[in-house]
């Protein structure tokens, strides 16, 4: 049978999505995952040029940052879907063959919202040429991949040259996104919202140390937290445009309230309304599992699913924690190969403010977990696995923060609670 790929691909284009749909079919038959990535990797082998040659003509947006990438994607998506179908890799496949394999799905003339990884992000965006690029957040990630943050915003600067025709919806109150998004054609900032400021204590234009207060960050250099056309106001508030709206989405927490507000400026390119945008996104309760709610074992408790990867993906699952009743929370952190395997940064994350709750601690570093919480005068218990740790627990429903491999080996073996909301 033969696939019905658009004449205006060339040959090789066309033989190279022939290559991805048949390798990610094979990948997800021998139970090997979801063969994103081993089709678009080879799809690119076959047509180094296939990115610009699939998205040519079409409405496309990036997303990229530290934190919040693919749940702020799929909000775009949905924001975008009110326009007509959008093609999304919103399963978290961010480098550039996850973006293929999205990219190679039909209906190849549907705009894309794209999850890219913040060091790929220029390769990518220089190919693909993106109308609207979300700059959410630089901050510390892996240690052993991509610790240098100012570097992140360096490559993000001298993108904006090769991207004339491009605007960048960027977070005003990270100083490093500020200065990044600076150096494009065009800017819609943003604020929403910074947390965890220590990977942004000295300015990125001169290396003095910033000043801040309570309404912005600035250097004596002259470089400051610009004034943004759209803000997080209050828990369901945005300043939009020299307007104040009430904004409610269903995923939990200021942070993602951000995330709409970002993703609802980027559709505004499109030609989306905001009261389109936001109806849109609501409905949406999990991403990839975040948020959602698992039953842990036999023990009949439910685990609500968060996901802290870094610093400031910490601070901001604090932030969240102290939105409900102080109820335990298990602690499961790995130090594998895709968290980043040098695990020093527990020292820099505030787990003090977990004072007054029950913590367990498990996954297969919780011994440098437990030490990192006894330095922090936090009484705990250390366990083989999260569903041993809720059977010591007479609770309801408690609350689970992971890195990443620990998320993903967890939903692995639970059954989400099905829920009549």
């Amino acid at each position: 049978m033969t696939t019905p790929f658009p004449r205006r691909f060339s040959a090789r284009t066309r033989a190279a999505l022939a290559v991805e749909k048949l390798a990610s079919s094979a990948s997800r038959q021998l139970g090997r995952g979801s063969g994103e990535m081993i089709g678009g990797k080879l799809a690119l082998r076959v047509s180094p040029g296939i990115l610009s040659e699939v998205v040519a003509g079409q409405m496309v947006a990036c997303v990229s940052g530290t934190n919040g990438k693919t749940t702020t994607t799929r909000l775009l998506a949905r924001a975008l879907g009110t326009l007509g179908p959008v093609r999304s890799n919103s399963g978290g496949a961010n480098m550039a063959a996850g973006v293929l394999a999205a990219l190679s799905k039909p209906p190849y003339d549907a705009a894309a919202a794209l999850e890219v990884d913040e060091i790929w992000l220029p390769k990518v965006a220089r190919q693909i040429q993106p109308r609207a690029v979300i700059l959410l957040n630089i901050s510390r990630d892996q240690l052993d991949r991509s610790n240098e943050t100012r570097r992140i915003a360096s490559l993000w600067r001298d993108l904006g040259a090769e991207l004339p025709g491009a605007t960048a919806i960027a977070n005003a109150d990270d100083p490093l996104v500020a200065w990044a998004a600076a150096g494009w054609s065009n800017q819609t900032w943003v604020s929403a919202g910074q947390n965890w400021t220590a990977d942004a204590m000295v300015c990125p234009q001169c290396a003095s140390l910033l000043h801040r207060n309570a309404t912005g960050w600035w250097c004596g250099c002259g470089l400051a937290r610009p004034e943004p056309l759209v803000a997080v106001t209050g828990p369901h508030e945005l300043l939009w445009f020299g307007r104040h709206l009430t904004a409610s989405i269903d995923l939990p927490g200021r942070v993602n309230l951000g995330n709409a507000a970002m993703a609802a400026a980027a559709a505004k390119l499109f030609g989306v309304e905001v009261e389109h945008a936001l109806a849109a996104m609501t409905g949406l309760e999990d991403v990839q599992g975040r948020y959602q709610e698992v039953e842990l074992g036999e023990s009949g408790i439910r685990g609500r699913l968060l996901l802290a990867k870094n610093p400031a993906g910490w601070v901001e699952m604090m932030e969240l924690l102290n939105t409900t009743p102080a109820r335990p929370v298990i602690v499961d952190f790995n130090a594998q190969t895709a968290d980043g395997r040098d695990p020093s940064w527990i020292w820099d994350v505030p787990f003090e403010r977990l004072r007054g709750r029950q913590v367990l601690v498990t996954g297969g570093r919780k011994e440098d977990m437990s030490v990192r919480l006894a330095y922090a005068e936090i009484p705990h218990a250390v366990h083989p696995d999260a569903e041993s740790a809720a059977a010591t627990l007479d609770e309801k429903i408690i609350d689970v923060v992971a890195n990443y491999t620990a998320f993903r080996d967890i939903l692995g073996r639970v059954a989400p609670v099905r829920t009549n909301r």
